[in-house]
């Protein structure tokens, strides 16, 4: 079934030496030899020249990038594909300086192209999960101690969100995380997501905070004390967050190292490229690769990006 194997970033432009051999490729992932109209999927189809197909029923045309992120797209599939690779593929995610002089194109280029990437990164936007789940929040945004004296924000210690931006994580015992960002830590924030998620029969862990209490009425909750030092139960050692705060380690040194600053608006875009590495963190490359393919037809346009920037 899995007839793509690229080991490295060489495979993968010499398989995809150019545009027609990256349509191609992209028309078996999207229809896999039957071609459906973006317009009516019960629609007649008919082929045309260059790459391009007519709906019977709405005499539209389109083509295989039609209502996907690389519609009206200028650059080169190549790129796109090598771009999709290096974003799949580094740890801790690239920059969209350092994106845009491996594939040749301006800074704000690589950032659209990016960010557009990154819209198709969630591939389960309602997950359910059951089993042990670890339930955490982080803050991004910085320590205020750290900042320059004419940079701090005062009544920003502990909980305020000021000068951060929280963000919850749900994650599965031997399986995937989600994480949302979200505007507060209260209950009414936290615990219609954690309802909307967890099913009775899961088994929750998490810290003593307040917006966790009364999750008792929904399924099994147990908590470790991180504010008296606790972080393991000793009595059951299974009963602890350690998981999904390494997860936070992971996504705070990527946005440290890599992208220094990140604004609320494109926050959750940025976690959604964290979790999606997570969550394949067990295939190949190759495998990511074409995973992420399967989940290309969602489209962002630039005027949506930078709106209320």
């Amino acid at each position: 079934m899995f007839k793509y194997n690229f080991k490295c970033i060489l495979d993968l432009i010499n398989t995809f030496s150019d545009e027609l051999s990256c349509v191609n490729f992209l028309e078996e992932q999207r229809w896999n030899g039957k071609v459906i109209s973006p317009f009516d999927s019960s629609s007649k189809v008919w082929k045309c020249k260059e790459g391009k197909y007519r709906c019977a029923n709405t005499g539209k045309y389109f083509n295989v990038k039609t209502g996907t992120l690389f519609e009206n797209t200028k650059i080169p599939l190549q790129k796109w594909f090598i771009a999709i690779w290096l974003m799949t593929s580094h740890k801790k995610g690239i920059s969209s300086i350092q994106l845009a002089k491996d594939i040749g194109v301006t800074q704000k280029t690589a950032w659209f192209i990016a960010q557009r990437i990154r819209v198709c990164f969630c591939l389960d936007p309602e997950p359910e999960m059951s089993n042990i789940v670890e339930a955490d929040e982080t803050f991004v945004g910085g320590k205020n101690k750290n900042r320059h004296k004419d940079k701090k924000v005062p009544f920003s210690t502990g909980r305020s969100f000021k000068d951060k931006t929280p963000v919850l994580g749900l994650l599965e015992r031997g399986g995937n995380i989600a994480a949302y960002v979200v505007k507060d830590t209260k209950a009414s924030t936290l615990q219609p997501i954690l309802r909307s998620i967890l099913k009775p029969e899961t088994i929750l862990l998490s810290d003593e905070w307040l917006g966790y209490k009364g999750m008792r009425n929904h399924c099994d909750h147990y908590v470790v004390d991180h504010g008296k030092k606790q972080y393991v139960d000793y009595d059951n050692p299974e009963i602890h967050t350690n998981t999904i705060e390494g997860f936070w380690g992971i996504l705070k040194r990527g946005i440290i190292g890599i992208y220094n600053w990140i604004s609320r608006k494109h926050l959750q875009l940025y976690v959604e490229e964290f979790v999606f590495r997570y969550n394949t963190r067990k295939i190949k490359e190759s495998e990511r690769f074409i995973l992420f393919l399967h989940n290309f037809t969602h489209r962002l346009k630039y005027k949506d990006l930078i709106f209320n920037q």
